[in-house]
């Protein structure tokens, strides 16, 4: 089936860390709205990595129908040298008998989950082609002001080995090694993304690509890990289609606000967990309503210790 054109509001969690960091800024959280805002942000890249390593480990072998290979990974050779975007399409291609076709561009977008939902730009040698995906996310925005915590620590293994000099004498650190790390104790991210269905078509996004990436996005936040980036919690992704494929409401994320303000969480004791908080949705029930008659179908899937504030009209829908 062909996909409608709509919004994607996804909202997630982190405790304990920072997921997407910035290197110009000694790995603390990014900051595009600056330091008096007070709001961190998630870049569009870290997101799409989420459901892009989510698919690679669902689908491993490209999944029962060879649709759902992934192409922007990272993929290294016998020896440990990364392959480049060449050898990666050519991985690709063979694993699909189709390593001596002329036309790349339509086997890899037949072949390759995020070039058909995220778009891709290709350019190996005389080949090139660009491909715009039909799914845009926009950053993700923390809903409130953020305060980061540098924090330092000691490992106790020591950064070179300990030798032994003529004269019987150690030699090297018998001292771990000290770092130094931002972190953050909870923060609530709201993201938002929009799906072209004209663009869909031309890619061949269909609607089983859709339902992975809804999954990707709330799986794929549970299942990326790392240190660093904090224990992540997917609590709203909501799934809006509509009947015009021109049709959109837009910034379905600015109808949202959560509770408490700002002052609780630049003050001495700002929450710090999922119960103390409150999402209220009532102004996005409201614009959804009033549009109903320009939408298809809602649906949308909810954390159960998430308190909020309203009704969503639509589905109701469980993860698997």
């Amino acid at each position: 089936m062909s996909v409608n054109s709509g919004e994607i509001l996804f909202i997630k969690s982190v405790k304990d860390g920072i997921p997407n960091r910035d290197p110009l800024n000694e790995s603390d959280a990014r900051r595009v709205f600056g330091e008096e805002d007070g709001r961190i942000s998630l870049s569009d890249v870290s997101i799409k990595r989420d459901v892009r390593d989510f698919v690679l480990a669902k689908y491993p072998d490209g999944g029962d129908k060879k649709r759902h290979y992934i192409f922007c990974r990272q993929e290294r050779t016998a020896d440990g040298k990364l392959l480049g975007r060449q050898k990666l399409a050519e991985s690709i291609l063979k694993a699909v008998n189709k390593e001596k076709s002329k036309n790349k561009r339509d086997h890899l977008l037949a072949s390759s989950f995020d070039m058909r939902v995220f778009g891709v730009v290709y350019s190996v040698g005389r080949e090139s082609f660009h491909q715009t995906g039909p799914v845009q996310f926009g950053w993700a925005h923390s809903l409130h002001p953020v305060e980061t915590k540098y924090v330092q620590g000691t490992v106790v293994m020591p950064g070179k080995d300990i030798g032994v000099n003529d004269k019987g004498e150690q030699q090297g650190s018998q001292q771990g090694t000290i770092w130094t790390t931002y972190t953050l104790p909870f923060a609530v991210f709201a993201m938002p993304a929009v799906i072209n269905a004209h663009i869909a078509r031309d890619t061949g996004m269909d609607e089983e690509d859709m339902n992975l990436l809804l999954e990707g996005l709330w799986k794929g936040t549970m299942h990326r890990q790392a240190r660093g980036r904090g224990i992540q919690q997917p609590l709203l992704l909501m799934h809006v289609e509509y009947k015009d494929p021109f049709t959109r409401i837009g910034y379905l994320e600015d109808y949202i606000t959560l509770r408490p303000g700002r002052e609780q969480w630049l003050g001495g004791q700002p929450p710090t967990a999922l119960s103390e908080i409150e999402l209220d949705i009532t102004r996005l029930e409201e614009i959804l309503v009033d549009n109903k008659h320009k939408i298809s179908r809602v649906r949308y899937w909810l954390h159960p210790g998430l308190n909020i504030i309203g009704n969503l009209p639509g589905e109701m829908c469980t993860m698997e």
